[in-house]
């Protein structure tokens, strides 16, 4: 399968970097930019071919029959954003009963432009005590991958701007939508 997803990429003219830091077998993967589906579609091929099989969280209502059986199939588990403030409790305990998990995270939490990120990502991977992996699928250049590792200091303002700076001048797909596209790193 990570022949497959890896050929797939490259004839779509994606480049990806395969440096695959061991941490990412067991973390908060942050995933970024978020404007479209496709950003996910890409992004989960680019991860299967560098051998990750990463879980990601998505609304409860998005489980319906065929759907959801093909949602839990790419790595799905659903939840209820009535319940969002269990949600880093939750995800703690899927750490707890999983030796390797890569929870994927699309910390804009929507396709639409946002100017806050939610902080959930951050929360879960203190709570769980793992790091944070940051990904990127930049459709500027067609170039994806893994960028660096962040442990949590517990200081979320410090650490999300150490995240954040990889983002910087990229582009999701659909141009306009990301929130630090257009944003000077000297603001």
């Amino acid at each position: 399968m990570r022949k497959i997803c890896g050929f797939l990429l490259r004839i779509m003219g994606w480049k990806i970097d395969h440096n695959l830091p061991s941490e990412a077998k067991r973390c908060v993967l942050v995933f970024a930019p978020h404007t479209s589906a496709w950003d996910f579609v890409y992004g989960k091929l680019a991860l299967k071919s560098m051998g990750l099989n990463a879980r990601f969280l998505i609304k409860k209502e998005m489980f319906w029959f065929p759907l959801g059986l093909l949602l839990k199939s790419l790595g799905a588990m659903p939840v209820n954003r009535q319940q969002a403030k269990r949600l880093p409790i939750h995800a703690t305990k899927l750490f707890e009963t999983n030796k390797e998990l890569t929870l994927m995270i699309a910390p804009e939490a929507t396709r639409k432009c946002t100017e806050n990120w939610k902080k959930g990502f951050y929360f879960i991977a203190t709570h769980a005590n793992v790091p944070i992996v940051v990904a990127f699928m930049n459709w500027k250049n067609r170039k994806g991958g893994i960028s660096k590792v962040i442990y949590p200091s517990g200081n979320y303002d410090e650490d999300l701007k150490s995240i954040q700076e990889v983002y910087f001048g990229m582009q999701g797909k659909h141009k306009g939508r990301f929130n630090l596209e257009n944003t000077d790193k000297n603001e």
